[in-house]
């Protein structure tokens, strides 16, 4: 939990924010105002695909080249309460005249470059996403129609601290390389949100395929990503995806897109959620149920003394300590089949299913393939 967040939970709601596209629209506007006009605004309003209108205040503007120059103008992301890796960045906008009409839109230093299908900017372009385009040309249009200009204008959005930035993200993975992406389809952010996140999950998701991959590797995070990368080493990159505990969200994709199987590599606490039927295994949507694995250890032939110890377990750590302890491996596997069986049932079959689970060291408990 982040500090805002704390202090925002014991003083009521939490603060939204606003998106890259939002600034970098914002940011445009008041370098196209600044190009025609030579006058500085301390702020601009949009209208938000969210519908309703904000007031981005601004700053850095530099003029070059008197009327038929370049202006250039900023502002500072707020994510709000949100933990964004963009939250405080410089968000520049550098407008200069076209000699016909419209409005043409590139990235420039700290905005990175697409160099992977399957995103919905195409290879080669900078990685400016279609909504923040829409409101980047609506906002410098707005500005050439209350001015009567007959030219167009080019905008060039650039973020200094991009680069830096981009290292903490999926970018690299995704084939968006040299900086961070210009994103956002309301304008907004939501603190913690779970669009943002599935957003993430589908466009990986989108890469993965467009790369021909017909395998995904789907982790809950970072530590089970790295133990699933070691374990399938011929895979490449882009067949990881940390899908957080959105596992039928997940699954519905990968059907969706095609691919003919789905490995979910992941501790036992989490997956005996899926094995019980849990497609969304956040601890507060999906506890483990104690019962269910007590039934599976009698299954796996566990004596009526262990059952019931792990029948009244507080956490999954006990019951994978008891049944390690008690060298049943027939418990991990019968618990992996459920698993895919379950993961089967959600997406109604029509691929291979297989769930590995491991330990916190990477030590491998389970492995189940079933195909549906």
């Amino acid at each position: 939990m982040t500090a805002s967040r704390e202090a925002a939970g014991s003083q009521g709601p939490l603060r939204r924010g606003y998106t890259t596209g939002a600034c970098a629209a914002a940011a445009a506007k008041g370098a196209a105002h600044l190009l025609i006009t030579g006058e500085e605004l301390a702020s601009v309003e949009l209208l938000l695909p969210a519908g309703f209108s904000h007031s981005f205040e601004l700053t850095g503007w530099q003029r070059s080249g008197g009327a038929d120059g370049t202006a250039v103008c900023a502002t500072i992301k707020d994510a709000g309460d949100d933990p964004d890796a963009t939250h405080r960045a410089r968000i520049e906008a550098a407008v200069s005249w076209l000699d016909q009409p419209g409005v043409e839109i590139d990235g420039g230093l700290g905005v990175g470059r697409v160099t992977k299908p399957g995103l919905p900017v195409p290879v080669g372009e900078a990685a400016i996403n279609p909504v923040p385009r829409r409101m980047i040309r609506e906002a410098v249009s707005e500005v050439l129609e209350e001015h009567g200009a007959a030219r167009g204008l080019r905008v060039v959005i650039s973020v200094p601290e991009g680069g830096a930035i981009a290292l903490k993200t999926l970018n690299p993975r995704l084939g968006i390389l040299g900086g961070i992406s210009i994103l956002g389809t309301r304008g907004v952010v939501t603190p913690f949100s779970t669009e943002a996140y599935q957003a993430s999950i589908v466009q990986a998701i989108s890469v993965a395929a467009a790369a021909g991959n017909r395998q995904l590797v789907l982790t809950t995070g970072g530590s089970s990503e790295k133990y699933a990368i070691a374990m399938f080493p011929e895979l490449p990159e882009e067949a990881f995806i940390q899908m957080g505990e959105y596992v039928g969200f997940s699954l519905g994709h990968a059907k969706a897109y095609g691919f003919h199987k789905v490995t979910l590599v992941g501790m036992a606490g989490k997956y005996s959620k899926v094995a019980q039927g849990a497609m969304l295994i956040h601890s507060k949507n999906a506890p483990v149920d104690f019962g269910f694995l007590s039934a599976v250890a009698l299954e796996a032939g566990a004596d009526e003394q262990t059952a019931q110890a792990i029948a009244g377990a507080n956490t999954a750590s006990q019951v994978v300590d008891l049944m390690t302890e008690a060298g049943n491996e027939m418990f991990f596997e019968l618990l992996c089949r459920y698993g895919c069986l379950q993961c089967l049932k959600q997406v109604d079959g029509g691929m291979t299913v297989e769930m590995v689970l491991i330990t916190m060291k990477g030590r491998r408990l389970g492995r189940a393939e079933i195909r549906g």
